[in-house]
């Protein structure tokens, strides 16, 4: 899966919802900074719904979630380049006390723009993992 920038796909449609949210389906993917990091993405049925989402690499170079053939079909998916891999944030006070939620991705394939949150069954995956790591000192890989 790559770090493509998220510009390649401002609008999805979420074949699989995000997790309590089953009635929101489509959603515009909008950078919120230079960089290309920290994005919203925000429903375009419900303008008050709105998630915060990051490219994982930057801050968890190793995480590499594994999806089963049921969602590289559903969201035809013929090769790892042709995916976006966001990771949701839950923010907190700071940048030392913001969450990602590794358990729960969301994929996004570049050339149908259908995506979806996927709940991973991996041991170790958290729903709440420091975006800065344990100590909250550490930045974000470039």
């Amino acid at each position: 899966m790559t770090d493509a920038p998220v510009t390649d796909v401002p609008v999805i449609e979420l074949i699989r919802p995000m997790a309590g949210f089953p009635d929101h389906r489509r959603f515009a993917l909008v950078e919120l900074g230079e960089d290309g990091l920290l994005c919203s993405l925000a429903s375009l049925d419900d303008p008050g719904l709105r998630f915060l989402v990051v490219p994982p690499a930057p801050f968890f170079p190793d995480y590499a979630p594994e999806v089963g053939d049921d969602v590289v079909s559903e969201l035809g998916i013929s090769t790892a380049e042709d995916v976006l891999l966001l990771v949701v944030l839950n923010a907190g006070e700071s940048l030392a006390t913001t969450t990602a939620n590794l358990a729960a991705p969301l994929l996004v394939n570049h050339a149908t723009r259908r995506g979806g949150q996927i709940v991973l069954d991996q041991p170790g995956l958290e729903v709440a993992t420091p975006l800065l790591g344990e100590a909250g000192a550490a930045s974000p890989a470039r």
